[in-house]
């Protein structure tokens, strides 16, 4: 009694095991995908589903048959995300799709390397991959760059002495916009050059983005 085993579920690019019994030679068709079609236990390497029957002769020349399924999994395709960039000490989140189970390198920067969307807070230029895994074992790995700014380095001019009632120009320099603060005093809050007339004296603080939004 030819017995080809049971049927198999393997990844794309996977390789699986065949293992009959029942007695002394033996004979597998198709002979694609195998390792050696003419032994009892080949490694099969099929590209797709395919059902592998095994032609069985015992000692007395009796001949039975059996035939397995070997199923090739759709190949997997995790997507890491869009490369992301980041300002210097700042963090974004991750996010990747695909499977069902994530494991993510290097684990530097990573709020957590085991979940889909961990929150990332590198402190150079770093890439990210995960390996991704889906329910039926099979793997795929995706890259996402997270590129770090340089620091902004900013200024808001010198501190300077005006006469009560007089006016002072003030002069931030480092990025595109500039929002100063306390309003109290100032001919515009969104300018890096405003005119400052201060009743008392006042500590004015900007806040400078630059080009890339740090």
């Amino acid at each position: 009694v030819a017995n080809a085993g049971a049927n198999i579920s393997v990844c794309s690019g996977g390789s699986a095991q065949l293992n009959a019994t029942g007695g002394n030679a033996y004979t597998w068709s198709p002979a694609e995908g195998l390792s050696n079609p003419n032994v009892s236990n080949p490694i099969a390497t099929p590209t797709v589903t395919t059902e592998y029957c095994v032609l069985v002769i015992n000692a007395l020349g009796c001949i039975d048959t059996d035939c397995v399924l070997v199923t090739v999994g759709n190949e997997l395709r995790p997507d890491a995300g869009q490369d992301v960039n980041v300002c210097a000490g700042s963090s974004t989140q991750l996010n990747a799709v695909g499977g069902v189970n994530y494991v993510w390198s290097p684990s530097t920067g990573l709020s957590n390397v085991n979940t889909y969307n961990p929150i990332a807070n590198p402190t150079t230029t770093t890439t990210y991959c995960v390996t991704v895994t889906d329910n039926n074992g099979c793997e795929g790995t995706d890259c996402v760059t997270v590129t770090v700014q340089e620091d902004i380095v900013v200024n808001a001019g010198t501190d300077s002495e005006v006469c009560q009632g007089s006016a002072t120009q003030l002069q931030a320099t480092g990025g595109v916009t500039y929002t100063w603060s306390p309003a109290t005093g100032l001919s515009s809050t969104a300018t890096s050059n405003p005119i400052a007339t201060p009743n008392i004296t006042t500590t004015y603080c900007a806040t400078i983005t630059d080009a890339n939004g740090c």
